[in-house]
Protein backbone atom coordinates (compact mmCIF):
# COMPACT_ATOMS: atom_id res chain seq x y z
CA UNK A 1 0.00 0.00 0.00
CA UNK A 2 3.20 2.60 0.12
CA UNK A 3 0.23 3.33 1.25
CA UNK A 4 -0.51 -0.67 1.14
CA UNK A 5 1.83 -0.41 -2.02
CA UNK A 6 4.32 2.86 -1.14
CA UNK A 7 7.46 2.01 -2.08
CA UNK A 8 5.82 1.82 -5.14
CA UNK A 9 4.26 4.71 -5.22
CA UNK A 10 7.68 5.58 -4.94
CA UNK A 11 8.68 4.44 -8.24
CA UNK A 12 5.18 4.94 -10.43
CA UNK A 13 6.98 5.89 -14.05
CA UNK A 14 3.82 6.10 -15.69
CA UNK A 15 4.90 7.06 -19.22
CA UNK A 16 2.49 10.12 -19.06
CA UNK A 17 2.42 14.28 -19.76
CA UNK A 18 3.21 16.67 -16.69
CA UNK A 19 -0.24 17.66 -16.44
CA UNK A 20 -2.99 15.31 -14.45
CA UNK A 21 -5.09 13.89 -17.77
CA UNK A 22 -9.29 14.03 -17.09
CA UNK A 23 -9.35 11.89 -20.87
CA UNK A 24 -10.28 13.30 -23.98
CA UNK A 25 -13.59 14.32 -23.78
CA UNK A 26 -14.09 14.40 -27.88
CA UNK A 27 -13.77 10.80 -28.03
CA UNK A 28 -15.17 9.67 -24.52
CA UNK A 29 -17.55 11.95 -23.82
CA UNK A 30 -16.90 11.72 -19.99
CA UNK A 31 -14.56 13.58 -17.64
CA UNK A 32 -11.84 12.15 -14.85
CA UNK A 33 -12.54 12.75 -10.91
CA UNK A 34 -16.77 12.90 -11.12
CA UNK A 35 -18.74 10.69 -8.76
CA UNK A 36 -19.54 6.87 -10.04
CA UNK A 37 -21.11 3.99 -9.12
CA UNK A 38 -18.99 1.34 -7.67
CA UNK A 39 -20.00 -2.18 -8.10
CA UNK A 40 -20.94 -4.86 -5.67
CA UNK A 41 -17.62 -6.65 -6.22
CA UNK A 42 -15.47 -3.60 -5.53
CA UNK A 43 -17.03 -3.24 -2.15
CA UNK A 44 -16.12 -6.76 -1.44
CA UNK A 45 -12.44 -6.71 -2.05
CA UNK A 46 -12.54 -2.94 -0.61
CA UNK A 47 -13.51 -4.70 2.73
CA UNK A 48 -11.19 -7.85 2.04
CA UNK A 49 -8.45 -4.96 2.07
CA UNK A 50 -9.74 -3.00 5.13
CA UNK A 51 -9.90 -6.25 7.51
CA UNK A 52 -7.33 -8.78 5.71
CA UNK A 53 -4.34 -6.37 5.75
CA UNK A 54 -4.00 -5.65 9.29
CA UNK A 55 -4.44 -9.13 10.27
CA UNK A 56 -1.86 -10.30 7.76
CA UNK A 57 0.37 -7.45 9.14
CA UNK A 58 0.00 -8.59 13.02
CA UNK A 59 0.59 -12.41 11.89
CA UNK A 60 3.85 -11.41 9.94
CA UNK A 61 4.84 -9.95 13.35
CA UNK A 62 3.98 -12.96 15.65
CA UNK A 63 5.42 -15.26 13.31
CA UNK A 64 8.86 -13.20 13.34
CA UNK A 65 8.47 -12.55 16.63
CA UNK A 66 7.81 -16.04 18.25
CA UNK A 67 8.72 -18.21 14.96
CA UNK A 68 12.07 -17.37 14.13
CA UNK A 69 9.79 -15.93 10.91
CA UNK A 70 8.62 -19.42 9.73
CA UNK A 71 5.06 -18.54 8.38
CA UNK A 72 3.70 -22.56 8.96
CA UNK A 73 5.43 -23.30 12.13
CA UNK A 74 2.27 -21.71 13.71
CA UNK A 75 0.03 -23.65 11.71
CA UNK A 76 1.15 -26.46 12.35
CA UNK A 77 1.42 -26.06 15.92
CA UNK A 78 -2.56 -25.32 15.65
CA UNK A 79 -3.05 -28.55 13.54
CA UNK A 80 -1.16 -31.01 15.90
CA UNK A 81 -3.67 -29.80 19.15
CA UNK A 82 -6.47 -29.94 16.02
CA UNK A 83 -7.33 -26.53 16.03
CA UNK A 84 -8.82 -26.43 20.13
CA UNK A 85 -9.74 -22.65 20.92
CA UNK A 86 -7.00 -23.15 23.75
CA UNK A 87 -4.34 -24.15 21.08
CA UNK A 88 -4.69 -20.72 19.32
CA UNK A 89 -5.24 -18.69 22.52
CA UNK A 90 -1.62 -20.12 23.30
CA UNK A 91 0.14 -19.74 20.05
CA UNK A 92 -1.47 -16.83 18.30
CA UNK A 93 -3.58 -14.99 20.84
CA UNK A 94 -0.63 -14.82 24.03
CA UNK A 95 1.53 -13.59 21.01
CA UNK A 96 0.23 -10.68 20.20
CA UNK A 97 2.01 -7.07 20.43
CA UNK A 98 1.49 -5.15 23.75
CA UNK A 99 0.20 -1.51 24.20
CA UNK A 100 2.26 0.24 26.55
CA UNK A 101 2.65 3.95 27.63
CA UNK A 102 6.57 3.86 26.61
CA UNK A 103 5.78 3.04 22.96
CA UNK A 104 2.98 5.95 22.44
CA UNK A 105 5.78 8.50 24.01
CA UNK A 106 8.28 7.09 21.29
CA UNK A 107 6.30 7.50 18.56
CA UNK A 108 4.35 10.22 18.73
CA UNK A 109 7.82 12.12 19.96
CA UNK A 110 9.00 10.64 16.50
CA UNK A 111 6.41 11.87 14.76
CA UNK A 112 6.19 15.23 16.62
CA UNK A 113 9.85 15.40 15.31
CA UNK A 114 9.11 14.54 11.47
CA UNK A 115 5.93 17.26 11.50
CA UNK A 116 8.81 19.73 12.26
CA UNK A 117 11.22 19.01 10.13
CA UNK A 118 8.73 19.20 7.37
CA UNK A 119 7.59 22.92 8.65
CA UNK A 120 10.49 24.44 9.47
CA UNK A 121 13.72 23.23 7.51
CA UNK A 122 14.88 24.84 4.40
CA UNK A 123 12.60 24.00 1.43
CA UNK A 124 12.52 24.04 -2.61
CA UNK A 125 8.86 24.62 -3.57
CA UNK A 126 8.54 22.22 -6.06
CA UNK A 127 4.63 22.13 -8.22
CA UNK A 128 3.05 18.62 -8.66
CA UNK A 129 0.88 18.22 -11.83
CA UNK A 130 -2.46 20.13 -12.42
CA UNK A 131 -5.26 18.21 -10.80
CA UNK A 132 -8.85 17.36 -12.84
CA UNK A 133 -10.08 21.08 -11.17
CA UNK A 134 -7.17 22.91 -12.61
CA UNK A 135 -4.91 23.49 -9.60
CA UNK A 136 -1.15 23.02 -9.34
CA UNK A 137 -0.51 22.54 -5.65
CA UNK A 138 2.85 23.48 -4.29
CA UNK A 139 5.20 21.31 -2.35
CA UNK A 140 7.88 21.90 0.36
CA UNK A 141 10.44 19.24 -0.87
CA UNK A 142 13.50 18.84 2.15
CA UNK A 143 13.26 15.22 2.55
CA UNK A 144 17.08 14.93 1.62
CA UNK A 145 18.14 17.02 4.45
CA UNK A 146 15.24 15.49 6.67
CA UNK A 147 16.66 12.08 6.39
CA UNK A 148 20.02 13.45 7.16
CA UNK A 149 19.64 15.18 10.45
CA UNK A 150 17.28 12.05 11.78
CA UNK A 151 19.75 9.76 11.04
CA UNK A 152 22.83 11.59 11.79
CA UNK A 153 20.34 12.53 15.33
CA UNK A 154 20.07 8.82 15.41
CA UNK A 155 22.99 7.51 15.67
CA UNK A 156 25.01 10.66 17.77
CA UNK A 157 22.51 10.10 20.19
CA UNK A 158 22.62 6.23 20.55
CA UNK A 159 26.71 6.19 20.00
CA UNK A 160 27.92 9.16 21.48
CA UNK A 161 25.58 10.51 24.03
CA UNK A 162 23.96 6.84 24.93
CA UNK A 163 20.61 8.39 24.71
CA UNK A 164 19.10 5.41 23.83
CA UNK A 165 20.23 2.02 22.74
CA UNK A 166 20.69 1.81 18.70
CA UNK A 167 17.94 -1.26 18.90
CA UNK A 168 15.89 0.92 20.37
CA UNK A 169 13.06 0.41 17.61
CA UNK A 170 13.84 -3.02 17.46
CA UNK A 171 13.45 -3.40 21.38
CA UNK A 172 10.30 -1.51 21.48
CA UNK A 173 8.98 -2.96 17.74
CA UNK A 174 5.54 -4.78 18.69
CA UNK A 175 4.73 -1.41 20.98
CA UNK A 176 5.65 0.58 18.16
CA UNK A 177 3.65 -1.45 16.34
CA UNK A 178 0.48 -0.62 18.45
CA UNK A 179 1.31 2.98 18.42
CA UNK A 180 1.64 3.22 14.60
CA UNK A 181 -1.85 1.43 13.83
CA UNK A 182 -3.32 3.83 16.48
CA UNK A 183 -2.61 6.92 14.87
CA UNK A 184 -3.04 4.99 11.25
CA UNK A 185 -6.45 4.17 12.12
CA UNK A 186 -6.86 7.98 13.63
CA UNK A 187 -5.74 9.37 10.45
CA UNK A 188 -7.98 7.76 8.17
CA UNK A 189 -11.40 8.35 9.99
CA UNK A 190 -9.86 12.21 10.31
CA UNK A 191 -9.28 12.19 6.36
CA UNK A 192 -12.29 11.08 6.06
CA UNK A 193 -14.32 13.47 8.00
CA UNK A 194 -12.02 15.92 7.01
CA UNK A 195 -12.87 15.87 3.04
CA UNK A 196 -16.93 16.38 4.69
CA UNK A 197 -16.14 18.81 6.37
CA UNK A 198 -13.37 20.91 5.61
CA UNK A 199 -12.15 20.28 1.93
CA UNK A 200 -8.95 21.42 1.42
CA UNK A 201 -9.73 21.57 -2.27
CA UNK A 202 -14.05 20.46 -2.49
CA UNK A 203 -13.97 20.17 -6.41
CA UNK A 204 -11.46 18.21 -6.33
CA UNK A 205 -13.34 15.40 -4.59
CA UNK A 206 -14.64 11.49 -5.88
CA UNK A 207 -17.64 10.34 -3.84
CA UNK A 208 -18.53 6.90 -4.92
CA UNK A 209 -21.56 5.87 -3.45
CA UNK A 210 -20.07 3.35 -0.96
CA UNK A 211 -18.84 3.95 2.76
CA UNK A 212 -16.49 1.13 2.81
CA UNK A 213 -14.50 1.90 -0.63
CA UNK A 214 -14.37 5.85 -0.10
CA UNK A 215 -12.75 5.10 3.42
CA UNK A 216 -10.69 2.97 1.57
CA UNK A 217 -9.52 5.12 -1.20
CA UNK A 218 -10.33 8.69 0.11
CA UNK A 219 -12.10 11.23 -1.21
CA UNK A 220 -10.14 14.23 -1.40
CA UNK A 221 -7.01 14.05 -3.47
CA UNK A 222 -4.86 16.41 -1.71
CA UNK A 223 -5.95 17.16 2.02
CA UNK A 224 -3.92 19.73 3.42
CA UNK A 225 -3.55 22.33 6.35
CA UNK A 226 -2.77 25.79 4.95
CA UNK A 227 -0.98 26.40 1.50
CA UNK A 228 1.87 23.36 2.23
CA UNK A 229 1.24 20.88 4.66
CA UNK A 230 0.50 17.86 2.65
CA UNK A 231 -0.84 14.85 3.94
CA UNK A 232 0.48 12.81 1.21
CA UNK A 233 3.76 14.04 0.94
CA UNK A 234 4.42 14.19 4.76
CA UNK A 235 3.06 10.57 5.23
CA UNK A 236 4.46 9.00 2.53
CA UNK A 237 8.18 10.27 3.02
CA UNK A 238 8.11 10.77 6.99
CA UNK A 239 6.87 8.36 9.31
CA UNK A 240 7.09 5.90 5.84
CA UNK A 241 10.16 6.42 3.98
CA UNK A 242 12.57 7.96 6.69
CA UNK A 243 11.58 5.23 8.90
CA UNK A 244 12.70 2.45 6.70
CA UNK A 245 16.41 2.95 6.92
CA UNK A 246 16.42 4.19 10.18
CA UNK A 247 14.59 0.83 11.47
CA UNK A 248 17.07 -1.11 9.42
CA UNK A 249 20.37 0.78 10.98
CA UNK A 250 17.90 -0.78 14.02
CA UNK A 251 17.81 -3.92 13.39
CA UNK A 252 21.52 -4.19 12.42
CA UNK A 253 22.12 -3.31 16.13
CA UNK A 254 20.08 -5.70 17.82
CA UNK A 255 21.38 -8.22 15.35
CA UNK A 256 25.23 -7.37 16.64
CA UNK A 257 23.90 -7.53 20.76
CA UNK A 258 22.62 -11.03 19.28
CA UNK A 259 25.31 -12.23 17.82
CA UNK A 260 28.50 -10.21 18.43
CA UNK A 261 29.08 -8.78 14.82
CA UNK A 262 26.93 -7.48 11.99
CA UNK A 263 26.80 -10.63 9.23
CA UNK A 264 27.34 -9.28 5.55
CA UNK A 265 23.58 -9.97 4.96
CA UNK A 266 22.40 -7.29 6.76
CA UNK A 267 25.31 -5.09 5.68
CA UNK A 268 24.39 -5.47 1.91
CA UNK A 269 20.33 -5.51 2.58
CA UNK A 270 21.33 -2.16 4.41
CA UNK A 271 23.04 -0.80 1.62
CA UNK A 272 20.49 -1.66 -0.85
CA UNK A 273 17.60 0.09 0.97
CA UNK A 274 19.83 3.26 1.60
CA UNK A 275 20.62 3.53 -1.89
CA UNK A 276 16.53 3.50 -2.70
CA UNK A 277 15.38 5.64 -0.37
CA UNK A 278 18.34 8.09 -1.01
CA UNK A 279 17.37 7.95 -4.34
CA UNK A 280 13.42 8.72 -3.94
CA UNK A 281 14.45 11.51 -1.57
CA UNK A 282 17.42 13.24 -4.00
CA UNK A 283 14.45 13.12 -6.87
CA UNK A 284 11.87 14.14 -4.19
CA UNK A 285 10.67 16.96 -6.47
CA UNK A 286 9.70 13.76 -9.33
CA UNK A 287 7.95 12.31 -7.18
CA UNK A 288 5.24 14.67 -7.25
CA UNK A 289 4.20 13.63 -10.46
CA UNK A 290 3.43 10.10 -9.75
CA UNK A 291 0.64 8.09 -8.98
CA UNK A 292 0.32 8.83 -5.28
CA UNK A 293 0.48 12.58 -5.51
CA UNK A 294 -1.02 12.94 -8.74
CA UNK A 295 -3.81 10.63 -8.96
CA UNK A 296 -4.25 8.52 -5.70
CA UNK A 297 -6.89 10.21 -2.79
CA UNK A 298 -6.11 9.75 0.65
CA UNK A 299 -7.87 7.25 2.74
CA UNK A 300 -7.09 4.07 4.36
CA UNK A 301 -4.90 3.08 1.35
CA UNK A 302 -2.11 5.91 1.85
CA UNK A 303 -3.15 6.99 5.58
CA UNK A 304 -2.90 3.42 6.92
CA UNK A 305 -0.35 2.13 4.61
CA UNK A 306 2.24 4.93 5.10
CA UNK A 307 2.57 4.74 8.78
CA UNK A 308 1.74 0.69 9.40
CA UNK A 309 1.84 -1.08 5.98
CA UNK A 310 4.89 0.36 4.52
CA UNK A 311 7.31 0.12 8.22
CA UNK A 312 6.30 -3.04 8.94
CA UNK A 313 5.96 -4.72 5.83
CA UNK A 314 8.73 -3.40 3.74
CA UNK A 315 10.98 -4.06 6.59
CA UNK A 316 10.64 -8.00 6.75
CA UNK A 317 14.10 -8.89 5.48
CA UNK A 318 15.92 -6.77 8.55
CA UNK A 319 13.54 -8.78 10.67
CA UNK A 320 14.23 -11.79 9.28
CA UNK A 321 18.31 -11.36 9.73
CA UNK A 322 18.27 -10.69 12.92
CA UNK A 323 16.30 -14.15 13.44
CA UNK A 324 18.16 -16.02 11.07
CA UNK A 325 21.62 -14.33 10.88
CA UNK A 326 23.36 -15.49 7.58
CA UNK A 327 27.18 -14.55 6.05
CA UNK A 328 26.76 -14.88 2.72
CA UNK A 329 30.07 -15.94 0.07
CA UNK A 330 31.99 -13.86 -1.48
CA UNK A 331 30.50 -14.75 -5.02
CA UNK A 332 26.88 -14.95 -3.85
CA UNK A 333 27.77 -11.95 -2.12
CA UNK A 334 28.60 -9.87 -5.48
CA UNK A 335 25.68 -11.49 -7.20
CA UNK A 336 23.39 -9.79 -5.22
CA UNK A 337 24.92 -6.89 -5.15
CA UNK A 338 25.10 -6.55 -8.78
CA UNK A 339 21.38 -7.52 -9.41
CA UNK A 340 20.28 -4.72 -6.82
CA UNK A 341 22.73 -2.38 -9.16
CA UNK A 342 21.73 -3.46 -12.32
CA UNK A 343 17.89 -2.54 -11.32
CA UNK A 344 19.06 0.67 -10.30
CA UNK A 345 20.96 1.71 -13.09
CA UNK A 346 17.90 0.35 -15.16
CA UNK A 347 15.39 2.22 -13.34
CA UNK A 348 17.49 5.17 -13.42
CA UNK A 349 18.25 5.13 -17.25
CA UNK A 350 14.98 4.68 -18.54
CA UNK A 351 12.96 7.37 -16.28
CA UNK A 352 15.82 9.50 -17.84
CA UNK A 353 15.55 9.18 -21.15
CA UNK A 354 11.51 9.94 -20.31
CA UNK A 355 12.29 12.85 -18.95
CA UNK A 356 15.27 14.62 -21.52
CA UNK A 357 12.40 13.44 -24.44
CA UNK A 358 10.22 16.12 -22.25
CA UNK A 359 12.29 18.55 -21.43
CA UNK A 360 13.85 18.61 -25.18
CA UNK A 361 10.41 18.20 -26.78
CA UNK A 362 11.37 15.14 -28.52
CA UNK A 363 14.42 17.49 -30.33
CA UNK A 364 17.32 14.42 -29.10
CA UNK A 365 19.13 11.60 -29.38
CA UNK A 366 18.09 8.33 -27.51
CA UNK A 367 20.58 5.07 -27.76
CA UNK A 368 22.62 7.62 -30.18
CA UNK A 369 19.63 7.60 -32.47
CA UNK A 370 16.61 10.71 -32.93
CA UNK A 371 13.78 9.99 -30.28
CA UNK A 372 10.77 8.41 -31.68
CA UNK A 373 8.01 9.44 -30.19
CA UNK A 374 4.27 9.86 -30.72
CA UNK A 375 2.52 13.40 -30.27
CA UNK A 376 -0.78 13.46 -28.37
CA UNK A 377 -3.42 16.28 -27.82
CA UNK A 378 -5.64 15.87 -24.58
CA UNK A 379 -8.53 17.87 -22.89
CA UNK A 380 -8.37 18.45 -19.19
CA UNK A 381 -11.64 19.17 -17.19
CA UNK A 382 -11.39 23.07 -17.71
CA UNK A 383 -11.66 22.48 -21.32
CA UNK A 384 -8.41 23.79 -22.03
CA UNK A 385 -6.42 21.60 -25.03
CA UNK A 386 -3.45 20.37 -23.97
CA UNK A 387 0.19 18.39 -26.27
CA UNK A 388 2.60 16.01 -24.65
CA UNK A 389 4.63 13.12 -25.96
CA UNK A 390 5.00 9.22 -25.93
CA UNK A 391 8.09 7.83 -26.75
CA UNK A 392 8.41 5.25 -28.49
CA UNK A 393 12.84 4.35 -28.64
CA UNK A 394 15.15 3.19 -26.33
CA UNK A 395 14.01 1.70 -23.21
CA UNK A 396 10.60 2.54 -23.86
CA UNK A 397 10.34 0.70 -27.32
CA UNK A 398 10.92 -2.52 -25.28
CA UNK A 399 8.23 -2.24 -23.30
CA UNK A 400 5.79 0.38 -21.93
CA UNK A 401 7.19 -0.07 -18.17
CA UNK A 402 10.47 -0.72 -18.48
CA UNK A 403 11.00 0.73 -15.53
CA UNK A 404 9.46 -1.51 -13.17
CA UNK A 405 12.22 -4.19 -14.54
CA UNK A 406 14.52 -1.61 -12.97
CA UNK A 407 11.87 -2.16 -9.97
CA UNK A 408 11.93 -5.63 -9.34
CA UNK A 409 15.81 -6.41 -10.05
CA UNK A 410 15.80 -3.89 -6.85
CA UNK A 411 13.21 -5.72 -4.83
CA UNK A 412 14.50 -9.21 -5.83
CA UNK A 413 18.09 -8.79 -4.42
CA UNK A 414 16.63 -7.55 -1.25
CA UNK A 415 15.26 -10.65 -0.65
CA UNK A 416 18.19 -12.15 -1.62
CA UNK A 417 20.09 -11.10 1.04
CA UNK A 418 17.67 -13.75 2.88
CA UNK A 419 19.12 -16.92 2.13
CA UNK A 420 16.35 -19.18 0.92
CA UNK A 421 15.49 -21.16 3.97
CA UNK A 422 12.09 -19.15 4.34
CA UNK A 423 9.41 -17.61 2.04
CA UNK A 424 8.81 -14.68 4.29
CA UNK A 425 11.33 -12.57 3.09
CA UNK A 426 10.24 -13.20 -0.79
CA UNK A 427 7.14 -11.56 0.22
CA UNK A 428 8.28 -8.55 -0.69
CA UNK A 429 8.94 -9.60 -4.57
CA UNK A 430 5.91 -11.12 -4.62
CA UNK A 431 3.62 -8.11 -3.57
CA UNK A 432 5.56 -6.27 -5.97
CA UNK A 433 4.95 -8.42 -8.58
CA UNK A 434 1.03 -8.61 -8.47
CA UNK A 435 1.41 -4.67 -7.12
CA UNK A 436 3.35 -3.59 -10.58
CA UNK A 437 0.86 -6.00 -12.81
CA UNK A 438 -2.17 -4.33 -11.06
CA UNK A 439 -0.56 -0.74 -11.65
CA UNK A 440 0.15 -1.83 -15.49
CA UNK A 441 -3.70 -2.08 -15.72
CA UNK A 442 -4.49 0.62 -14.40
CA UNK A 443 -2.15 2.56 -16.36
CA UNK A 444 -3.52 1.62 -19.60
CA UNK A 445 -6.91 2.17 -18.83
CA UNK A 446 -6.34 5.39 -17.38
CA UNK A 447 -3.86 6.49 -20.24
CA UNK A 448 -6.58 4.93 -22.56
CA UNK A 449 -8.80 7.30 -21.57
CA UNK A 450 -6.67 10.38 -21.50
CA UNK A 451 -5.45 10.27 -25.40
CA UNK A 452 -7.78 7.76 -26.82
CA UNK A 453 -6.62 7.23 -30.22
CA UNK A 454 -3.00 8.02 -29.65
CA UNK A 455 -3.27 5.08 -27.06
CA UNK A 456 -4.22 2.84 -29.84
CA UNK A 457 -1.55 3.93 -32.03
CA UNK A 458 1.28 3.58 -29.17
CA UNK A 459 0.10 0.09 -28.33
CA UNK A 460 0.42 -1.11 -32.24
CA UNK A 461 4.24 0.48 -31.87
CA UNK A 462 5.34 -0.71 -28.25
CA UNK A 463 2.78 -3.81 -27.50
CA UNK A 464 4.78 -5.67 -24.29
CA UNK A 465 3.64 -4.27 -21.16
CA UNK A 466 6.23 -5.45 -19.09
CA UNK A 467 8.86 -7.93 -20.69
CA UNK A 468 8.44 -8.61 -24.21
CA UNK A 469 7.43 -12.39 -24.96
CA UNK A 470 5.74 -12.23 -21.24
CA UNK A 471 3.78 -9.79 -20.69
Amino acid sequence: MSSLRQRNAVNEKDNEPSENIVNLKAQTGKTWGRDRDISYLTVLLSTVILTCCPLLVIYFWVVCTHYQCSIIEPVFLLQSNDFSKEAFETIILQKLPQFSWEGIKIYFTWLSFQAILYAVLPAKIGRGQRTPAGHILPYKVNGLLAWFITHTLFLVGAFYFNWWDASIIHDRWGQLFIAANIYGYFLTFFSFIKAYLMPSHAEDRKFSGSFIYDLLMGIEMNPRFGEYWDFKLFHNGRPGIIAWTLINLSFAAAQYNKIGYVTNSMILLNFLHAVYVLDFFYNEDWYLRTIDIAHDHFGFYLAWGDTVWLPWMYTLQSHYLVRNPIDLSIPYFSFVLGVGLSGYYILRAVNHQKDIVRIKNGDCLIWGKPAQFIRTQFVTSDGKIHSSILLTSGFWGISRHFNYVGDLLISLAMCLTCGFNHILPYFYIIYMIILLIHRIWRDDARCKGKYGKYWDEYGKVVKWKLLPYVY
